[in-house]
C-alpha cells in the first residue's frame, strides 16, 4: 500500500516559538505561514507541519500523489482506493471520504494507541 509523502502534523500552541526552534535545527518554511496558523517546515526529507488552534492531537499524515519533496507522482493510488482497502481488511475509520467524488479528499483512522492518522489527497 502506497500511501505517499508522509509528514507528522504538530498541535502547537504558539506558532511563532514552533517555527523559531524548530529553525534551529535546522529546518525551513516551505508552504503556509504563521498569519495563517499553519506552516509546513522541511529539513532534507523530513517534513512537519505546524498547526496552532486547529486540532488537539498531533497527527501522522499521509499524502498521496505527492513525494517528500512536493513533487506530483504519477500513477499513485487514490485515497478512496486506500480507504476501500483498509475497510476491506476490517480497520475502522474515524472519518471517510466520499467515495462517489475525486479528486481531493482525506480519511482519518487511529493506531492501536489512538494516535490519529490522516491520509489527506490535495489532487
Amino acid at each position: 500500500m502506497e500511501l505517499g509523502a508522509f509528514s507528522v502534523s504538530l498541535a502547537v500552541k504558539d506558532i511563532h516559538a514552533s517555527k523559531a526552534f524548530y529553525e534551529k535545527l535546522g529546518f525551513a518554511s516551505t508552504m503556509g505561514g504563521p498569519t495563517s496558523n499553519w506552516l509546513i517546515m522541511k529539513n532534507g526529507l523530513v517534513v512537519i507541519g505546524l498547526f496552532q488552534g486547529m486540532f488537539d492531537k498531533n497527527i501522522l499524515t499521509f499524502n498521496p500523489g505527492w513525494d517528500q519533496d512536493v513533487k506530483q507522482v504519477n500513477p499513485f493510488t487514490d485515497v478512496r482506493e486506500l480507504q476501500k482497502s483498509l475497510k476491506a481488511q476490517g480497520v475502522a475509520l474515524m472519518s471517510e471520504a466520499d467515495e462517489t467524488t475525486t479528486g481531493p479528499a482525506s480519511f482519518m483512522l487511529a493506531d492501536p494507541d489512538g494516535n490519529p492518522i490522516l491520509v489527506d489527497q490535495h489532487r
